[in-house]
């Protein structure tokens, strides 16, 4: 025997080495199979875990400002919370211990309760004799670190550092609740697989590097490719594609005054500004407008570019400025950036043949940064104590600057190299187009004409087949508006239309944003009445200068008032009344009405006219039909609802009488099963006793009297023995049934039930299925059926219980019936193949502000067709033999659901993909003043699935 145990001895330490040898090897293929490292990370901290044994692990990243954040974790069974996604502030690991992690490479082991820190030194442990646990120094831990680690929850810790290019990258944390020991070869271990980790880092981090550096070189061919390869040079595209691979919200290409006149191009001397996105506001000075022109501006920028080298200044010069609030040389401009959200700029200057060309700038918005921190802390004061809570608490911070990076910059410069060698061919290809354009407008003004008048005529013809496409009055004025505008530019169209008093408003609008509305606007009563009289007659009257016409003082107040310079008015008749006016308004500047135009105008108030009439007389008809149909609608909405309340009446008078009955049957079977119940575990306590007893008789009395011996022989005392205890333990479990059935059929008959209370419909779907259970056994003709169970973290419903018990068991009732009938056409290998099934689902739907409670019940039965689905919730409607169904159920289902609930109840399904029934209720009704019960169920039911 003691050699038995020397051998397993000396094999679990080599087993223990093989297992540690595999979980490396396992981790070295992972890390090469895979370029992701949040899937490497996530891994490393499942199998330290494995190995380890802990309850969690998490891979934890320092940030630029030695804060952390986990970015990988493992947990056990949640017995710990967890982290994942959690920043740390910087105090949280003091710099001491950051320093020693780095230089030393230290691991740390902490036991709560012993209040010890063990740290394991690589540079320590190199000069160690090597015996086993040398390496690892134990002392007193500090308080305010157990008091850290209490307020985690945690009595056993391990940090292992990660390093990256002999920086410290991050750590490998491993926390349980209970005390645990770690040995010097599990740390060794984690020490390998940390190792392993910074390669995997370093992999990942150059994979990275290179698909940006790729990115970058793409962009960079992106606005190279406009500046060009095109015929035309596409500034204004480079410049939109630059500001969007800098990730700015706006930008400025300036090309300078000096060098265009250094170019003999005269009339191009003068300087040229191109902008894209968000800018700031006009510069103040006497001398210009231009950021780029102020003296001051000019001032710095040539400051900065004496600090250069010759060779520098001519590769073109980039600043960079995070801030442009902080103490710096142009803190004079900041208040042109004040209405902005502008916060950053970056500025190249524009060199080629050694001539400053201009400068390219681009402008980032100020940003509003989101932290998620382990635990609430004030950011900005350094931590003396540790923290008591680690609740997540997220910190918003607006008004952030981003900072320049490095690549961004380099990417900047080299851009700038190729707005350089683009501005010279843009500069000539614009000096080129001045000149053909000149040619080109002789032909334009000549064909402008003709082509004005085609015009007129197509447009005329397109507004009219338009109006007269539709019979609705709102559209047939509201496209007159829009198309007029359109198509003679002006500011603002009006409709005018006159009311059974003789006085009108303006009805119709349509108008450039910038200008008010006058959609409302009556005329002022200083307006002569005789003039209706002439346009009545058909007087049309162009106003081109409201400040210079002949108009009373009154007249031109309220033309002015409105905003009008010149208007253009054409009466719109019916007959021999007048319907209104087609009113075009000029709002910018005095306008010089053409014949063309006034032309144009009175044929379209003439086809409005014509539409208007139609379409008066066919909505005249329509309303006449539209009362009609309310009348029938209503006459037949009257019949179904006194079908509806017959049906439910009589139903409801079924269902009370059935809960009565249900109620008092569970009554009854209560009692005595209790009784049952209750004197089983006495009986079997009786029987132990009774057996211990003849155990011992049997220990002092080997040999029995014959008379005896054969009594037992007789009765096979060894088998009664054996029995008697698996008896009474098969009747306690069928004494539990009957409870568990009685519990359902009580749950299932609160039928009678008139208020709402708040209830766990998980318990009612229970208990149906319990009543439902013998059906769903498998039978002589039919293997059983699966009851696959999906709940969600349902709170209390506020219901009618009863009444959704009802709608429960008509579902699964319908579900059985259609999958027994699926089973009678199957074949038993089908069956076999795929056995039906129901699936229950519960979740909670909707927002904060209105939640719902949603019950999914699917069966994979044959399906129902459209022609039969489409009538499924219509009374007296059932596909099954006469005598198995009413066609009541779904009906009074729906009725419940939507009518007494103020829920929705749909039906999904296609032939051969089974039947979805989705039930969904609020879970608290709109009641003003409603005091809810909440019911809480016996703790005796069926335990779910949940």
């Amino acid at each position: 025997m003691t050699l038995k145990n020397n051998n397993t001895n000396t094999a679990q330490p080599v087993q223990q080495r093989l297992d540690r040898e595999v979980l490396l090897h396992r981790m070295l293929n992972r890390i090469r199979q895979s370029l992701d490292l949040e899937e490497i990370l996530t891994a490393t901290a499942a199998e330290i875990r494995s190995l380890l044994g802990t309850d969690r692990v998490m891979v934890y990243q320092f940030n630029p400002d030695n804060s952390g954040k986990v970015i990988a974790e493992s947990i056990n069974e949640n017995r710990l919370p967890s982290l994942k996604g959690l920043n740390f502030p910087a105090d949280d690991i003091p710099e001491r211990a950051r320093e020693r992690f780095t230089k030393e490479r230290v691991c740390s082991i902490v036991d709560v309760a012993k209040q010890q820190i063990g740290v394991s030194s690589r540079e320590y442990a190199s000069h160690e004799s090597g015996e086993v646990g040398n390496s690892i120094r134990y002392r007193p831990v500090d308080e305010c670190h157990l008091t850290y680690l209490r307020a985690m929850g945690i009595n056993s810790s391990v940090v292992v550092p990660i390093l990256h290019h002999q920086e410290l990258w991050g750590l490998v944390v491993s926390h349980h609740v209970e005390t645990r020991p770690i040995s010097e070869d599990d740390l060794q271990l984690v020490q390998l697989l940390a190792d392993q980790v910074s390669i995997a880092i370093a992999q990942a981090t150059l994979l990275q590097a290179t698909q940006q550096k790729q990115a970058r070189e793409a962009t960079i061919n992106q606005v190279a490719a406009l500046l060009h390869a095109q015929p035309s040079i596409e500034v204004q595209a480079a410049l939109e594609a630059t500001i969007t691979a800098l990730n700015g919200c706006g930008g400025r290409l300036y090309i300078g005054a000096k060098h265009n006149s250094m170019m003999g191009n005269l009339e191009s001397s003068q300087s040229q500004l191109f902008t894209s996105g968000e800018q700031p506001l006009p510069v103040k000075s006497e001398f210009c407008d231009i950021l780029e022109e102020h003296p001051l501006w000019k001032d710095w920028l040539e400051t900065a570019n004496s600090s250069l080298n010759l060779e520098q200044s001519h590769a073109g010069s980039v600043w960079a400025i995070t801030d442009i609030y902080k103490p710096i040389d142009i803190n004079c401009f900041t208040p042109d950036f004040r209405p902005t959200r502008i916060r950053s700029l970056l500025v190249m200057s524009l060199f080629y043949r050694q001539q400053n060309l201009g400068y390219l700038t681009i402008f980032r918005n100020e940003i509003e940064t989101e932290t998620l921190w382990a635990g609430r802390f004030n950011s900005n004061l350094k931590q003396l104590l540790p923290r008591q809570s680690f609740e997540a608490w997220r910190e918003r911070k607006t008004g952030q600057a981003q900072d320049w990076k490095p690549e961004e910059i380099e990417m900047a410069r080299a851009i700038g190299k190729h707005f350089s060698m683009a501005i010279e061919q843009y500069l000539l290809y614009k000096e080129v187009n001045s000149l053909n354009a000149n040619l080109e407008q002789q032909v334009q003004e000549r064909t402008e004409e003709l082509q004005q008048s085609l015009k007129f005529t197509r447009i005329l013809k397109q507004i009219t087949d338009q109006i007269r496409s539709t019979l609705d009055v709102s559209t047939i004025l509201q496209t007159i508006a829009q198309r007029v505008r359109n198509l003679l530019n002006t500011d603002r169209v009006v409709i005018y239309q006159f009311d059974d008093s003789g006085t009108g408003e303006v009805t119709v609008e349509d108008l450039r944003e910038s200008w008010q509305s006058v959609r409302g606007v009556r005329c002022p009563g200083c307006i002569p009445t005789d003039v209706s009289n002439l346009y009545l007659k058909g007087r049309i009257r162009a106003i081109d200068n409201v400040a210079t016409a002949e108009l009373s003082d009154c007249h031109r107040e309220f033309l002015e008032s409105i905003q009008v310079k010149a208007n253009l008015i054409v009466p719109i008749r019916m007959g021999s009344d007048l319907w209104g006016f087609l009113i075009a308004h000029e709002c910018e500047q005095p306008r010089l009405w053409q014949d063309q135009e006034i032309d144009l105008l009175q044929q379209l108030a003439d086809q409005a006219a014509i539409a208007i009439g139609q379409a008066e007389l066919y909505q005249q008809t329509q309303a006449a039909a539209a009362k009609a149909q309310a009348q029938a609608v209503e006459l037949e909405q009257a019949i179904e609802d006194l079908q509806n309340a017959q049906t439910q009446l009589i139903q409801g008078e079924k269902m009370s009488s059935l809960g009565q009955l249900v109620a008092g049957i569970a009554h009854e079977i209560n009692n005595p099963v209790n009784f049952i119940y209750g004197n089983l575990n006495h009986a079997t306590q009786y029987a132990e006793d009774l057996l211990d007893l003849q155990k011992l008789y049997q220990c002092h009395i080997p040999e029995p009297p014959p008379e005896i011996q054969e009594f037992i022989e007789e009765i096979d005392l060894d088998f009664l023995i054996e029995d008697l205890p698996k008896m009474l333990a098969s009747m306690k479990v069928g004494a539990d049934r009957i409870r568990s059935i009685v519990l359902s059929l009580r749950n299932f008959s609160r039928l009678d039930q008139t208020d709402m209370k708040a209830v766990d419909i998980h318990d009612g779907i229970d208990s149906t299925l319990m009543i439902l259970h013998h059906r769903f056994k498998a039978k002589s003709d039919r293997p059983g059926i699966e009851i696959i169970k999906e709940y969600g973290e349902l709170p209390p419903v506020e219901c009618f219980a009863g009444q959704l018990n009802q709608v429960f068991m008509n579902l699964l009732s319908n579900a059985i019936d259609a999958l027994e009938d699926w089973d009678k056409e199957r074949s038993p290998q089908e069956r076999h193949q795929e056995p039906c099934r129901i699936t229950i689902r519960t979740t909670v739907t909707g927002d904060d502000e209105k939640r719902n409670a949603a019950i999914c019940i699917f069966d994979n039965g044959p399906g129902i067709p459209e022609h039969l689905r489409s009538r499924i919730f219509e009374p007296f409607f059932t596909t099954k033999e006469i005598g198995k169904g009413t066609g009541m159920g779904l009906s009074i289902s729906k009725q419940i659901v939507v009518d007494k609930h103020a829920g929705t109840f749909k039906c999904l399904s296609q032939p051969g993909q089974g039947t979805e029934f989705w039930i969904e209720i609020p879970i608290m009704q709109c009641k003003p003043s409603a005091t809810v019960e909440v019911e809480t169920s016996n703790p005796t039911h069926l335990p779910s699935s949940r």
